[in-house]
């Protein structure tokens, strides 16, 4: 054996009792699983490395379902946000933008949309876009070598941006057969499935009958669909039934991204919810969902403006936005109407933060209220929106105060509840999310204040998207699974990570372990880089 752990709490994460044990690891496997009181000889003396770890739970690794980790993994090996916090697999590819499949056009476009979300805006050379294809992209994460695995899933949006460029309007049936080729070729070489921004553009722009066409062809290869659907305010209910009854009728497994019921419209509302999922659950449905265990969300702050305004792209709604009469109108419908971008809510800019800017010397916003910083300027808060906009070519991202503890609870104790950060990393003010959600969800939630036990919180985190995933060998710790494990102290585990200081490293987790070798060893970062791509099997 490479290794053995001795005297360990077993957290295994079926959800079920946890019992005493030493588990003994060879070639990225465990192979090995004595409980205490087992008859016969301990795992072998004769291993190169023996971790005595009496007052340690060891559990399989945290598998982040909704992570924005697509540049991160190849601009920063360390990648200690997720290492640090037991994060062994993330999943990307997220809310229907990312940067496979492209053309020389599409990346262009895609780089600049979502520079907020991850940087690498064009004229950022710190990361070679050599890849074009999802298996290239995937490739290229083998060949560099990365922090932690990594899924993925085909973005719709970028689909539809290839097959159809920004423009609103319904997809031709030469572009409707072109995003459904894009989609097979990006699930034969390897996604999960596929995912949708519905509030962004130019995703939103496809009607149900689109969506539904494309979710049958994920079915096909026994894939899932992960949306984040078309509003979390005002009509959230509708949105959610409306994603359950199209993957029905397309036959295709639903994964609900970060499932959460924001805003004053939605106080209370999350047992509503729940009925409707339990509803098709009952009825046959295979339906699983996400949530980060905070109530602020996190995205761009040009996300909020109407669909209407993105249409075209960015240089679109930049020249939109310098034109007074045009950015009037983008006033009227955040303020007084309510804009699909903001979820169908008017917007409230006491709830908007800055959390980061891409331009250096807009630093000053950052950590401020758009409503604080316009009241500094002696100004409307749109005045300041927009100077914001335009100054920081849409590169702004915020946090949007609009959630309620009591639905973050409810939700996360249900049965197809699973866990994911949405972990934004850029930003100089990130949400803590990023750095802090699987600890948290250990130490706040479970220890301190039971919302589920600590066995049933593992099981949430890891074995239930394994699950998802369709991933025979990981998501339990049992003999013949890959040792990507966790070893925490659950006295102690807890999210270092604040609101006022987002990019502090968890407490108590003093080991990590991707295919049997030490990612975090003692509570610190190796040099390993372990992970790899994890592809669909056929």
């Amino acid at each position: 054996m490479d290794l053995v752990i001795r005297d360990v709490r077993v957290i295994d994460g079926t959800g079920g009792a946890s019992y005493q044990a030493d588990v003994g690891l060879d070639g990225g496997r465990i192979t090995e699983i004595r409980r205490e009181g087992d008859a016969g000889p301990r795992p072998s003396a004769s291993a190169p490395r023996t971790l005595q770890a009496t007052g340690l739970a060891l559990s399989p690794g945290f598998i982040d379902m909704h992570a924005h980790s697509d540049l991160a993994l190849l601009r920063d090996p360390d990648h200690s946000a997720k290492a640090a916090q037991g994060v062994t697999l993330e999943v990307l590819g997220q809310d229907g933008l990312s940067y496979a499949p492209v053309d020389d056009r599409t990346l262009a476009e895609v780089r600049k949309t979502i520079t907020g979300w991850n940087g690498g805006a064009p004229g950022d050379t710190s990361i070679d876009f050599d890849w074009r294809t999802v298996g290239e992209y995937l490739d290229r994460l083998d060949r560099q070598g990365i922090a932690v695995n990594a899924a993925y899933l085909v973005p719709q949006g970028t689909v539809r941006m290839y097959a159809t460029g920004w423009d609103d309007r319904p997809a031709t049936p030469a572009e409707l057969t072109r995003m459904k080729q894009l989609v097979a070729e990006g699930m034969e070489q390897g996604a999960v499935g596929m995912s949708s921004g519905l509030t962004y553009t130019p995703g939103m722009y496809a009607d149900d009958a689109e969506l539904t066409e494309l979710c049958r062809v994920v079915a096909r290869y026994d894939g899932y669909y992960c949306p984040h659907h078309r509003s979390y305010g005002a009509g959230a209910l509708a949105a959610y039934e409306e994603m359950v009854t199209l993957t029905r009728n397309a036959g295709c497994a639903l994964h609900l991204a970060h499932a959460t019921m924001n805003f004053g419209v939605n106080k209370g509302k999350a047992p509503d919810l729940l009925t409707l999922l339990d509803t098709a659950l009952d009825d046959g449905a295979d339906i699983s969902l996400d949530t980060y265990p905070y109530t602020p969300g996190c995205t761009t702050l040009v996300a909020m403006l109407p669909s209407w305004a993105s249409e075209g792209g960015p240089e679109a709604i930049l020249a939109r936005l310098r034109d007074d009469e045009i950015a009037e109108r983008i006033r009227h419908h955040l303020e007084v109407i309510g804009a699909d971008g903001c979820h169908g809510v008017p917007i409230e800019w006491d709830t908007i933060e800055i959390s980061g800017v891409s331009d250096p010397g807009l630093a000053s916003c950052v950590g401020k209220t758009i409503a604080e910083s316009a009241a500094q300027r002696g100004e409307a808060p749109w005045v300041t929106a927009r100077r914001l906009l335009i100054n920081d070519s849409l590169g702004s991202t915020i946090l949007q105060h609009v959630g309620h503890e009591e639905n973050v609870r409810a939700i996360m104790r249900h049965r197809v509840h699973t866990g994911g950060s949405d972990g934004i990393l850029q930003g100089y003010k990130p949400h803590p999310r990023a750095y802090g959600t699987f600890p948290h969800y250990l130490g706040h939630y479970a220890r301190d204040l039971g919302v589920l036990s600590l066995e049933e919180c593992v099981a949430h985190l890891t074995s239930r998207p394994a699950a998802r995933l369709r991933l025979p060998d990981r998501g339990l710790v049992r003999e013949g699974y890959r040792a990507d494990l966790v070893l925490f102290d659950p006295d102690t585990v807890a999210a270092g990570s604040t609101f006022e200081s987002p990019r502090t490293l968890p407490t108590g987790i003093p080991h990590v372990l991707i295919d049997g070798k030490f990612v975090i060893e003692d509570g610190k970062r190796t040099d390993v880089l372990a992970g790899r791509s994890v592809r669909r099997t056929v």
